[in-house]
């Protein structure tokens, strides 16, 4: 009967060398697999008829009076060329810069000189050479505001409303919090756990969904993960360092404060950026109802970030820098979805927010374990992520959007 068991190969000895030859072999030959497939095609592989493969995403869309201009990107294998505009199922003249033939991952700007009526939709829809056709509906037609002092300061005011100020709110409990006992303190500190892991799901939702306008081409949903783990790796090794000096200052509570406001702040850098471009879009109602809604919504956030310090005696002037680091980052998304947004921006900072508040959480954890009596299966830290959970979800009820 044959011998089946399994034999084992002694690990040969060789020169740093002759490791790297090994190394080399297969991405060389992995390499000429590649640019023999670039240069046969796969017409010269797979025989038999393809259908043409054709992706064009919009991203940036500016109305001007009588004057409609968008950028597409071609998210396709082949080039995609540019036949015919449609607006509102009318054939329109149009002129595309650079050229009609848009290149893979190339982009392209197309100006429609179109009378379009204030407050009503608009669908355009493009029609390739091949017949394939894409469409973009503006839902409500409005001019694109212009990069001026009025407008900066209208959506800075904006930001001011929906960020700064709730977060500020928020963080004038932390007298309060001081005069609670030990087990109070430590449900607060959970709650801000819980408040961030809403916060983190609801950014890389919001990410994952901005990420299905993109070209294909980009891989959405890989876009969004690689970007979130890069973000949580990175932030992980960055707060690694602050605690260490931290620790050694006798402030532990402090650059995990800081660590929170930093996350809090990507996340509200996130929520600006929707906003301004809901804003410009004319989507949303800015009532005094809304405003609201995101005042109580935010509030939250600032008291998650005086829970997390604990008893630890902190000046007015880091409270100060921890409220701006987290409130403030809402004016520059509040601009740049005003006047820069694309879903490609949309999604790298959604996603760089989600990881850094993933990271964020561990941090918070960990100081819930380490100062809590019974550590994270306790009463009070349990009920706080609950509780911390459910203030966010019937905060977050308020918002119309």
């Amino acid at each position: 009967m044959a011998d089946i068991r399994e034999k084992t190969v002694a690990p040969k000895t060789l020169t740093p060398g002759g490791r790297l030859i090994l190394l080399v072999i297969p991405l060389l030959l992995l390499g000429g697999l590649v640019a023999a497939f670039v240069v046969i095609g796969p017409r010269g592989i797979f025989p038999g008829e393809f259908p043409p493969v054709e992706d064009l995403s919009f991203g940036r869309v500016t109305l001007a009076p009588n004057e409609i201009k968008m950028v597409v990107t071609n998210g396709g294998p082949s080039p995609v060329t540019i036949a015919q505009i449609l607006v509102d199922d009318a054939y329109w003249e149009h002129e595309v810069v650079p050229g009609r033939t848009v290149e893979r991952l190339g982009s392209a700007t197309i100006t429609i000189p179109y009378p379009w009526v204030e407050g009503e939709p608009a669908a355009i829809t493009i029609v390739t050479e091949t017949g394939v056709t894409f469409t973009h509906e503006i839902a409500v037609a409005t001019a694109t505001p212009a990069v001026d002092m009025r407008f900066l300061i209208t959506f800075a005011m904006l930001g001011i409303y929906i960020g700064v100020i709730p977060v500020a709110l928020g963080m004038t409990w932390r007298p309060f919090l001081l005069t609670l006992s030990d087990r109070w303190i430590h449900f607060f500190m959970a709650l801000t756990a819980g408040i961030l892991i809403f916060i983190g799901v609801e950014t890389f939702v919001e990410a994952l969904e901005n990420s299905h306008g993109l070209p294909t081409a980009f891989g959405s949903t890989g876009l969004v993960t690689v970007v979130a783990l890069a973000s949580f790796l990175v932030i992980l090794l960055g707060s690694r360092r602050i605690r260490g000096i931290g620790a050694s200052a006798g402030r532990s509570g402090l650059p995990v404060a800081y660590a929170v406001a930093t996350g809090i702040g990507l996340h509200n850098l996130g929520e600006g950026l929707a906003v301004g471009a809901a804003y410009r879009l004319g989507e949303i109602a800015l009532g005094a109802f809304l405003v609201i809604g995101f005042a109580l919504h935010n509030t939250t956030e600032g008291v998650g970030i005086v829970s997390i310090l604990g008893r630890k005696k902190t000046s007015l002037k880091h409270l100060i820098a921890l409220g701006a680091l987290a409130g403030v980052p809402t004016i520059f998304g509040a601009w740049t979805g005003a006047f820069f947004f694309s879903p490609l921006i949309a999604t790298v900072f959604l996603a760089i927010a989600a990881g850094a508040i993933a990271e964020v959480v561990v941090d918070v954890m960990r100081v819930v374990r380490d100062d809590a009596v019974g550590g994270l299966m306790s009463t009070e830290s349990l009920a706080g992520v609950v509780t911390g959970l459910a203030v966010m979800y019937l905060t977050g009820l308020l918002i119309a959007a």
